[in-house]
């Protein structure tokens, strides 16, 4: 449960509440994708945004989109990728402020 494995794998482990689901998904020190599977919207809600995960998906297997970013969290992944954060990694951002011949007010 704590390998980052790549190819079709499911790895099932029970729990007693979602508390322990999260500690357990999160004892890693990988977090490249979590996948969670819910009737309830609210746990749905409560439980993915505390997945320390880059990738979360809901009732869905993973799917990716070029218009939205892709990362890994801890030691997965290598940075940004896909979205306007994956730009990022490639700019580097500058303020030039300039007088364009325009009078000064006097002090």
């Amino acid at each position: 449960m704590r390998e980052e494995i790549f190819g079709p794998v499911l790895a099932v482990h029970a729990f007693s509440d979602p508390e322990q689901a999260i500690r357990m998904a999160n004892d890693t020190r990988y977090g490249l994708f979590a996948a969670l599977w819910t009737k309830d919207l609210a746990t749905a809600h409560s439980v993915a945004p505390r997945l320390e995960a880059g990738m979360v998906t809901v009732n869905e297997a993973p799917a990716s989109f070029p218009q939205t970013p892709f990362a890994g969290y801890k030691d997965s992944g290598l940075g940004v990728e896909q979205g306007i954060e994956s730009l990022r990694a490639y700019t580097r951002p500058k303020n030039v402020l300039m007088n364009v011949g325009l009078p000064r007010p006097k002090r």
